[in-house]
């Protein structure tokens, strides 16, 4: 039973991690990443389920992409 308490937290840290950074990315890195979704705020929400999964690929695809000049 421990183990899978275990497995539940460590699956609801990632989820609120991922949460945390998926809002950040949407926010503030979607620019930065793909200038042509600059004023698309209702495309955004759509993108946040799959950020809080795949949350260590968004960021680290935000800290090593070059800024945009577009």
């Amino acid at each position: 039973m421990q183990l899978a308490t275990l497995i539940v937290q460590a699956a609801r840290i990632y989820a609120m991690i991922g949460l945390v950074v998926g809002l950040a990315f949407i926010f503030f890195g979607l620019d930065r990443y793909d200038p042509s979704v600059r004023r698309s705020w209702a495309f955004r929400p759509l993108l946040l389920p799959g950020f809080v999964l795949i949350w260590p690929l968004a960021l680290w695809r935000w800290l090593t992409c070059p800024r945009s000049e577009a």
